[in-house]
């Protein structure tokens, strides 16, 4: 299913670090619109900023092949159009369904308009709305920055003096791989490599400041994705029980949804909501043990460090002779112990 923002591509990347490629796709959205799949708030003060798409020229990226070509097309770009004088007041536009960890994340991006502020940049690793690294160009101060907010407050920019220049189009990126965050403007290093460990993952978005009018277009990730702490157990367990016929983990993605299969054995299974009998396992926070002439299902509840059930893992183990329901419980209780000791809690399952 295509969203209107989100995902032209989605392909594995054969040798590179990271894996996969999104591209975001802000020609789907009429303008006057905010792109489907994307939120918006404002850090630091001041009231709300104003983010849609409008129409635009944009100068092709790659060099034309013919002098006759056509450099310039005009199309949808992501615009935040409000001119609210604050002097920290920081409007951001984020992607809101997607988190990612190592990644290089790739915009363009035109400084417009702005009396007191001409800036531009990506706000990344986003946690929340007080939480989440900046990287941005300045066009009247002429530098480019890093920065962070950590529960609202923004730490010290560092960065270096470099001429960014009003009205035309520039190239802005931001990778990072672990803690190591690297910056680079138009394809050239814009500040020396950063490491912090304030944020592992998290979303993708775009930041202005001020009365800072900026747009922004052709919006690219390659990323290797996230594995969810789910995904992590599943693979341990069946590295270590090879023999296993199946393993399931169900669980919930968030505190407010349903109880639902978060990893197998089988990759296409996951996403499927849970059964009546997982959802029992949960309620009464007991095993279920079934037979069949193929195999003995075992449904257990993973619990918590308090001992509380806050997933379920079901075991399919293939019978042998004289085996019965309480020694194929028995078998599962000892894996089930090891993959407990990596449970925190309900939300850490579905989180990397």
């Amino acid at each position: 299913m295509r969203s209107s923002v989100v995902t032209l591509a989605l392909t594995l990347a054969v040798g590179t670090m990271t894996g996969a490629e999104r591209t975001f796709d802000f020609g789907a959205t009429e303008p006057g619109k905010l792109p489907n799949g994307m939120a918006a708030f404002v850090a630091g003060e001041g009231g709300p900023a104003d983010w849609q798409i409008v129409l635009d020229e944009v100068t092709t990226e790659l060099a034309p092949i013919s002098p006759l070509a056509k450099t310039i097309n005009r199309r949808a770009v992501l615009a935040q159009v409000s001119k609210l004088k604050v002097d920290e007041r920081f409007p951001v536009a984020y992607f809101a369904n997607d988190r990612y960890g190592d990644f290089t994340f790739r915009t363009r991006f035109k400084l417009v308009d702005g009396a007191g502020e001409q800036i531009a940049g990506v706000a990344f690793r986003l946690q929340d709305e007080k939480n989440f690294y900046v990287a941005r160009a300045n066009a009247l101060d002429g530098n480019v920055r890093f920065y962070k907010f950590v529960n609202g407050e923004r730490t010290a920019p560092v960065g270096n003096d470099l001429k960014v220049t009003k009205g035309e189009w520039h190239e802005l990126e931001v990778q990072c791989t672990g803690n190591r965050i690297q910056v680079r403007l138009d394809g050239k290093e814009a500040i020396p490599p950063l490491n912090d460990n304030s944020f592992a993952a998290g979303k993708l978005g775009f930041i202005t400041k001020s009365d800072a009018v900026s747009y922004f277009a052709d919006a690219k990730v390659t990323y290797r994705p996230l594995v969810t702490l789910a995904e992590t157990i599943l693979n341990a367990t069946l590295e270590d029980q090879p023999r296993l016929l199946n393993l399931r983990i169900f669980g919930k993605r968030r505190s407010d949804s349903g109880l639902m299969l978060l990893a197998a054995k089988n990759p296409a299974e996951v996403g499927k909501a849970a059964s009546d009998l997982e959802k029992k396992v949960v309620a009464e926070n007991q095993v279920y043990v079934g037979k069949t002439k193929r195999e003995f299902l075992v449904t257990a509840p993973l619990r918590d460090r308090n001992g509380e059930a806050i997933g379920v893992a079901q075991f399919s183990l293939k019978p042998f002779a004289g085996q019965t329901e309480a020694n194929a419980a028995a078998r599962v209780e000892v894996m089930l112990g090891e993959m407990q000791k990596r449970v925190g809690s309900a939300d850490s399952l579905a989180e990397d």
